[in-house]
């Protein structure tokens, strides 16, 4: 398992995978995500991006941070957020904020809680624009020297892998679009006159 940067032949993936999971990113550039993998079957594993918002005083934001049903619980998550703080800090950003309702995720690497008040004006406006979305959203502050990965985390990574294949989702049939042998078709041979 490893996490790269997006290309561009990613983005059709990418932009199915942020549909699937429900996450909104308006503003959608694939060159800002990176991408966990399997290293022997290819599968992609989860995503995450960076944004960089260009305000008065640039700020960059963790976002969009999502993993594969059947690579939830082993770490793949984790190193994603640890890639884009990575990325953050070759932009020169020594602090990187996110968004979120679910911020218990995010202490484990070292996120903090921040009143909104105590925001400076650019991230104040995009809490305000992600509570739009998630009423329930925090605005969550990390100092990057000051990021940590879990030792737990990194061993489940270093062995992950999918899900069974028995959890895997049943292959379609006719049947599932409304199809069966009394449905007629273009290519029904069997017409009644």
């Amino acid at each position: 398992m490893y996490v790269r940067d997006a290309k561009n032949r990613d983005e059709v993936w990418l932009l199915d995978s942020l549909d699937e999971l429900g996450l909104d990113d308006g503003s959608f550039r694939s060159r800002d995500y990176v991408i966990a993998l399997d290293e022997e079957s290819g599968e992609k594993a989860g995503f995450g991006r960076i944004r960089v918002h260009k305000t008065d005083e640039p700020f960059c934001e963790l976002t969009c941070v999502g993993v594969s049903e059947r690579w939830r619980g082993q770490g793949v998550g984790a190193h994603v957020v640890e890639r884009l703080v990575d990325r953050a800090a070759a932009e020169d950003f020594d602090t990187v904020y996110g968004f979120t309702s679910d911020h218990g995720y995010c202490a484990q690497f070292g996120f903090e809680a921040v009143d909104a008040e105590d925001l400076p004006e650019g991230p104040r406006q995009r809490l305000d624009r992600v509570r739009e979305a998630d009423g329930d959203a925090i605005a969550l502050r990390l100092d990057r020297e000051a990021f940590s990965m879990p030792e737990r985390l990194r061993e489940r990574f270093k062995a992950a892998a999918p899900a069974s294949a028995g959890d895997a989702e049943p292959e379609l049939t006719a049947e599932d679009f409304g199809y069966d042998e009394e449905t007629p078709t273009k290519y029904s041979t069997n017409l009644r006159r």
